[in-house]
């Protein structure tokens, strides 16, 4: 139905209202994007006419309509949108925030893995591998709480996020954490491999570990080993580099230096989250990728 009709109409007490047509050139919008935003929610018009369906907005409205068609060029989803245009001032600001994270947190991971990709095509790997500094370190014996979980690559960051947290609210209760947590992939994860991963908490009292694991740790495949004290071979990664797959590039580059160094990988890999990870931004060290070696 065409809602172009007289550019205003009275309403009687209340201002005038502005035929579709007439708003949208005001708000410099199409008609097509009016119609989407009242159907999404984003922006009711002021009044429908009940026996011809013509829609009429106000003009104070016209700041809304472009504020949605600005939050549009930032390629935000419609829902989140909702959310913006519903907010204050301050809270608005905050979900504007929020989402302009995840997008600079996504392109880094991006650029990364374009590089990573760029070297693969190429066939200049060792380039690839150059950008990241491999060292190795000695870790004492460790008695860990751990969790173990067959897993898919695009399920792995959740169950890290809440097999770690689980685990090291445990160690609370078991002399608390000795070191930084870690994840060992005892056998390839990917789109089409599943692992097994097992998150790793070092803990200070073994004993009241093992209590906790048998009375509350079976649900999640939980058990307390000792890690044996060992040498690895490891290269430090950011935030945006944790995402698969740019995150193999690391792997890659910790084992072409094994190899280089004449030393032999010793054991299953691992990544070793040494930073806040929510308080970590894109650019942020988080990470070590690391082989045990000898």
């Amino acid at each position: 139905m065409d809602d172009d009709v007289d550019d205003c109409v009275d309403d009687g007490a209340h201002d005038a209202l502005l035929t579709i047509g007439a708003f949208a050139a005001r708000a410099r919008l199409s008609a097509k994007a009016l119609r989407l935003y009242d159907r999404l929610g984003l922006l009711a018009p002021a009044h429908v006419d009940e026996a011809t369906g013509y829609r009429y907005y106000r003009a104070g409205q016209a700041e809304r309509a472009r504020l949605v068609a600005l939050l549009r060029r930032l390629d935000m989803p419609l829902a989140r949108i909702a959310e913006v245009v519903r907010a204050d001032g301050d809270r608005a600001a905050g979900l504007l925030d929020g989402y302009w994270a995840d997008v600079e947190a996504r392109v880094a991971g991006q650029r990364t893995l374009v590089a990573y990709l760029r070297g693969r095509l190429s066939g200049r790997d060792s380039e690839v591998y150059g950008e990241f500094v491999v060292e190795t370190v000695d870790v004492p014996e460790q008695v860990v709480i751990s969790e173990t979980r067959h897993t898919l690559a695009s399920e792995l960051p959740a169950w890290i996020g809440a097999s770690l947290g689980r685990l090291e609210e445990a160690a609370r209760g078991c002399g608390g954490v000795t070191a930084a947590p870690y994840v060992v992939y005892h056998s390839d994860v990917s789109m089409e491999s599943d692992g097994p991963a097992e998150s790793c908490v070092p803990v200070a009292d073994g004993a009241a570990a093992r209590a906790w694991s048998e009375e509350r740790g079976r649900a999640w495949q939980t058990r307390v080993r000792v890690e044996p004290a060992g040498r690895l071979a490891y290269t430090r990664i950011t935030k945006a580099q944790v995402a698969y797959p740019q995150i193999l590039a690391a792997f890659g580059a910790v084992e072409e230096w094994i190899a280089a160094h004449g030393l032999t990988v010793a054991g299953p890999c691992r990544e070793v989250y040494f930073a806040d990870w929510e308080a970590a931004g894109p650019g942020d060290p988080v990470c070590d990728v690391a082989f045990p070696v000898n």
